[in-house]
């Protein structure tokens, strides 16, 4: 996970968001490998933003360009694309939530192994991965980056088994967590899902050339078409000859993350058969219904609040209109910033609409509250627009935990809803009324009769404290001596 200052913390327009995980594409035998890798990076932006990779065989040799900063900034040149030559890529986009953002640890990963190179692309996190590394480091392992992908290749470099795909199936049984891997050879490209099937990874076609990747939005772009999933605990092995699928671990029920619906994924993707936006929608009214609101409007945050707003306005008959601006153009940083300014930064990202929200009894719909600074200076700005009263509703239920699975989210005291009843959180971000889905609510939007106790259909460990696997590295430990440990072993 990423740590910030206080003071950045405020300032940044980003930082009480769930920030994304990070995006993996593939592709083989496509004479355009590259610039379509590159296309394929563009539509999985939104999964990462802060750098991008790819990597190529041309048949005798692996070409890396590896940058910080968005992909048109990194590929956009056709000289940058000219000199990643060859038939088969990887590529990655990353949001670092192991490993500080520098350049040795932008993705893909390389190594020259027994046998020859292997390049490795990862969506995820390991739970295991600070404890692997440590073993690893002490057996004599030398590592070149803080990124937990590394142990992979790590693992993957010390196995004796003589095939690859077995060493490379030895590796993937020592770790932990959640992850879907795209890793290349110079013969295969090779794709992973972990046994829960907490990250997605789907199949793809393009003029005959397969495709492995995050998402269906990234096929779409360059008029792919999907094919099929892959299977949570699956490896599939492309090659020359064809497409292998290989189950090295026993059967197990899956359990996607559910914050892929809610927020991750793009809305016009479409995951285990449904779509993002429908369902999006689909927590809309279900909210609309479990809590209701005597309004004038319903105005969505922009952007992943507006199918949510969109479905509670249809659901309940209120008007839905775009009370809130967004500007989509903010960088990271903008000026050393002085308090005062700090206190505007919102405004940076988000302006009021005020012909739409004066006067008016709005309804805001967001998708989450995290610390809650943000849904705070949201409130405060609709009311000096002249908002008579500002009623909240947020699409998804109370975030009461913290999350280990390649999504950043702060340390479970600083989560509004872990430390805060209804009326306190209320209260606090300053609305007349505030309500959450319930997570029985967000599975009947999801199509489901609502959650099994026994056997839940998603990982939900955020709103609910159920954890899925293990959590080797941070029992006992807080986010904070993570970081600080991996960042004293790299």
């Amino acid at each position: 996970m990423t740590l910030q200052t206080e003071a950045e913390a405020a300032f940044d327009p980003n930082a009480d968001r769930l920030r994304e995980e990070c995006g993996v594409f593939g592709i083989f035998g496509h004479a355009d490998a590259a610039a379509l890798t590159a296309l394929g990076l563009h539509a999985l932006q939104h999964r990462g933003q802060e750098a991008a990779g790819i990597v190529t065989f041309d048949g005798k040799r692996f070409h890396s360009e590896r940058r910080l900063g968005l992909v048109g900034d990194a590929f956009s040149e056709v000289s940058v694309i000219e000199k990643l030559k060859g038939k088969q890529a990887i590529g990655h986009v990353r949001y670092s939530t192991t490993g500080e953002t520098i350049l040795r640890n932008v993705q893909p990963l390389f190594a020259e192994l027994h046998g020859g190179g292997f390049a490795v692309a990862h969506n995820g996190n390991l739970t295991n991965g600070l404890t692997l590394r440590r073993n690893l480091v002490r057996d004599g392992a030398i590592y070149q980056s803080t990124s937990d992908t590394e142990v992979l290749l790590q693992l993957v470099a010390r196995s004796r088994k003589p095939r690859f795909i077995e060493r490379f199936v030895e590796a993937i049984r020592q770790i932990e967590g959640a992850y879907a891997f795209v890793g290349m050879t110079n013969k295969k490209l090779i794709g992973a899902r972990d046994p829960l099937g907490i990250r997605p990874l789907v199949l793809g076609e393009l003029d005959g050339c397969p495709i492995l990747t995050s998402e269906t939005c990234a096929l779409d772009i360059i008029g792919a078409k999907f094919v099929r999933e892959i299977e949570n605990g699956e490896v599939v092995v492309i090659s020359e000859s064809g497409i292998e699928s290989h189950k090295p671990f026993p059967p197990m029920v899956e359990r996607p993350c559910i914050f892929e619906y809610i927020y991750f994924a793009r809305p016009d993707s479409i995951v285990k058969g449904r779509s993002i936006y429908e369902r999006r929608k689909q927590m809309g009214a279900q909210l609309a219904a479990e809590a209701p609101a005597n309004a004038d409007v319903i105005v969505p945050v922009p952007d992943s609040g507006v199918p949510a707003a969109l479905g509670f306005a249809q659901a309940s008959g209120i008007p839905f209109e775009l009370g809130i601006i967004r500007n989509h153009y903010v960088g990271r940083t903008f000026i050393e910033p002085t308090q005062k300014v700090r206190e505007l930064g919102v405004r940076l990202k988000h302006s009021a609409n005020r012909s739409v929200v004066e006067g008016k009894s709005i309804v805001l719909v967001d998708d989450s509250i995290v610390r809650g600074t943000t849904s705070l200076k949201i409130v405060k700005m609709m009311r000096e627009a002249g908002a008579r009263e500002v009623h909240f509703r947020i699409s998804s239920p109370p975030i009461t935990h913290p999350d280990y699975y390649g999504i950043d989210t702060p340390d479970r005291e600083k989560l509004l809803a872990a430390t805060h009843s209804l009326e306190e959180m209320r209260q606090f971000v300053g609305a007349d009324s505030l309500a959450f889905l319930s997570v029985d609510g967000l599975y009947r939007a999801m199509g489901h009769a609502g959650r099994d106790p026994v056997r839940p259909q998603f990982t939900d460990h955020c709103f609910t404290g159920d954890y899925p696997t293990s959590l080797t590295d941070v029992v006992g430990e807080s986010a904070k001596q993570q970081i600080s440990l991996l960042a004293e072993a790299g």
